[in-house]
């Protein structure tokens, strides 16, 4: 295997993770460390490895474009020139490529993850657990910053060797190694940290954010599951793309063993997490700060579904970020009364296909519900005192906002919808949502509205609210990069794939996932509301619903990008018409008239980055990937 090699020399310190904010490495004047002074002691060699974690990619920004260069999100028009926007929208180019981290910020990270392991035994003062622990963190942040670059661009240049500075140039490759090579990489170094990396935080106060075996050992499973889905498991389509000598870049052949080892690695992932306490969040763990009781089990199963996200840090949470969560609350939060200044922006909005993908309260896809009015969903019908705690009673919204599973009112919301805290913590006075044209949660200016009609309450932070100043008081949670559901369904899809039929190992860990959110296990639903009731009893029709309870569950999280990109379905899905409600008009009738937004394109070079063309210019040796 070829290794990219990396000069020694004086660098810039970039910013760093601590006590959840980033501050800087000021090691010497004026900001600028040589390496024998970042590794003179313990406490500057800290600073170091936190300016290695400052590197991490933040998951929970609105600049992040698995949050919003897919399907899952839409924006209006004034907004649509974002990075992640511009590739849901088919603008991507080797140019000027959006969100590019071939040469900003990913190979920085890397390259001082080997400065780091470089330097770490000469140390003086330094405890030897400390040494082993720090390593251990090291290996993993190389390992993700690695696989980060390979779900976006394919084949990468791997980073682990550095050279002097009196190196001669033709030292330094920059040949891209093979996809099977960069995985095995990884995982190497995945495995390397597991090892060494404690199961728990010794002092989460002052660490949380930290990498721990269960992170370690989830990002492993998730590693390799990304290796045994098709976009990298025998995908014919880069049968020619190949390297200088005609050696692929993608394995040919399909393999299934690699299902197999990704089951074998969730597995132990999940044990590993349950070994540290963490575990599903559930209804009953939801910290009701309000001082007002909550009397219903459905506002109490909604207000836990929304806290398995935004409750910071809480047992379900495997690995979240640190950074500010405010911009993106902003931005998914409806205006909830009638306020003279605009305090939030409202425009991170869910498209109609969104809304339609959760199921029904009988567990199953609105399609395949057989008790479930399909063919009238977009016609209008007025909520009863039944429906009180889901939508206003007395007003009327389209029959698709009725009788939906728990997940739709706990991560969305829509006009007439209850909005359960956010300063309204009584659950019998809630928010309202009027977000028909001219009401408070309609237009309040070209660029700060919902423009399909809906809104990921999953995203906002119950305690969030609007001050009486009309400010908004935002409450920063840590965003997930994964957490415990994710994994089990890892594990239930894993085993699917690996075995010729589902069995009761499949259903389990997905079983798991519904009954947290009030659901019947997936063979009962199907056979008592399903017009497919055999469905699940094949290998797949199981993939298509562990794939819909994936996106459900995973929803507004980023997952969904990836997963459709590892899957191969984006070109399914990324291909088909953006739609919403006709928000700017008042009458209802008006308003629940469906309206195309936009009509993207998608091929089949989408499904990785272009590297940018000022790199394939610098050095000719570098291969573009295919159709850039």
């Amino acid at each position: 295997m070829k290794k990219n090699k990396i000069y020694i020399a004086i660098i810039f310190i970039a910013g760093i993770l601590s006590s959840c904010e980033k501050d800087y490495l000021n090691v010497v004047p004026d900001n600028v460390a040589t390496i024998d002074n970042a590794f003179s002691n313990r406490f500057n060699t800290q600073k170091f490895l936190y300016t290695i974690y400052g590197s991490i990619p933040d998951p929970g920004t609105v600049n992040n474009p698995a949050l919003n260069g897919g399907d899952e999100i839409w924006y209006p028009e004034s907004e649509r020139n974002r990075a992640g926007v511009r590739i849901a929208q088919g603008f991507q180019s080797a140019t000027q490529p959006s969100y590019n981290l071939w040469n900003d910020g990913l190979y920085e990270g890397i390259r001082n993850c080997n400065i780091f392991l470089s330097r770490i035994d000469d140390v003086q003062g330094i405890q030897s657990y400390e040494k082993t622990i720090w390593t251990a963190e090291v290996n993993f942040l190389k390992a993700y910053f690695h696989f980060y670059l390979l779900r976006m661009y394919g084949p990468i240049v791997i980073n682990d060797e550095l050279i002097p500075v009196s190196a001669a140039t033709g030292d330094i490759n920059s040949n891209r190694s093979s996809v099977e090579e960069t995985f095995t990489y990884i995982i190497d170094l995945l495995d390397d940290a597991i090892l060494e990396l404690p199961l728990e935080l010794q002092n989460p106060g002052d660490e949380l954010g930290r990498v721990t075996k269960p992170i370690a050992a989830a990002m492993k499973a998730r590693v390799l599951m990304t290796y045994a889905s098709p976009l990298f498991n025998g995908n014919s389509v880069y049968s020619g793309f190949v390297n200088a000598e005609g050696e692929p870049f993608f394995p040919a052949t399909y393999s299934p063993e690699k299902w197999e080892n990704a089951a074998v690695a969730t597995k132990e992932a999940i044990d590993i997490c349950h070994d540290a306490g963490i575990r599903l969040f559930q209804k009953e763990d939801y910290i009701n700060r309000s001082g007002n009781a909550i009397t219903s089990d459905i506002t109490l199963l909604k207000a836990g579904l929304r806290s398995r996200m935004t409750e910071k840090w809480n047992f379900e949470l495997v690995w979240g970020h640190t950074a500010s969560t405010n911009n993106l609350e902003y931005e998914a939060m409806p205006r909830l009364y009638n306020y003279i200044n605009n305090p939030v922006a409202s425009r991170h909005c869910p498209p109609l296909r969104i809304a339609e993908m959760y199921y029904s309260k009988n567990g199953v896809p609105i399609e395949e519900d057989v008790t479930y009015d399909y063919a009238n969903r977009y016609k209008l019908r007025s909520s009863l005192e039944a429906d009180k705690y889901q939508v206003e009673e007395g007003q009327s919204t389209v029959i698709l906002n009725f009788d939906r599973e728990t997940r739709f009112y706990a991560d969305l919301s829509f006009d007439r919808g209850v909005w359960y805290g956010n300063g309204a913590n009584d659950e019998a006075n809630p928010w309202f949502v009027h977000a028909r044209g001219g009401e408070f949660a309609s237009v309040f200016e070209i660029s700060q509205y919902s423009v399909t009609g809906y809104w990921p309450k999953k995203l906002v932070a119950i305690p969030t609210q609007v001050n009486t100043g009309q400010s908004l008081s935002t409450t920063r949670y840590a965003f997930p990069i994964i957490r415990l559901a994710d994994l089990y369904l890892y594990y239930a899809e894993a085993l699917n794939e690996s075995k010729t039929a589902p069995d009761a190992q499949v259903y389990e860990y997905i079983d798991l996932v519904r009954e947290r959110a009030g659901l019947s296990s997936v063979v009962d639903s199907w056979s008592a509301f399903s017009s497919n009731p055999s469905k699940p009893t094949t290998k797949n029709g199981m993939r298509e619903i562990i794939q819909q309870e994936r996106m459900i569950e995973m929803s507004f999280e980023g997952a969904r990008f990836w997963d459709l990109r590892r899957w191969k379905l984006a070109k399914d899905y990324m291909n088909k018409p953006i739609k919403g409600w006709n928000v700017l008009e008042n009458d209802a009738d008006d308003y629940y008239t469906i309206r195309t937004l936009y009509n993207p394109t998608y091929s089949e070079k989408d499904y990785l980055w272009p590297i940018p063309e000022t790199e394939t210019i610098k050095d000719p040796s570098l291969i573009q990937n295919p159709g850039w």
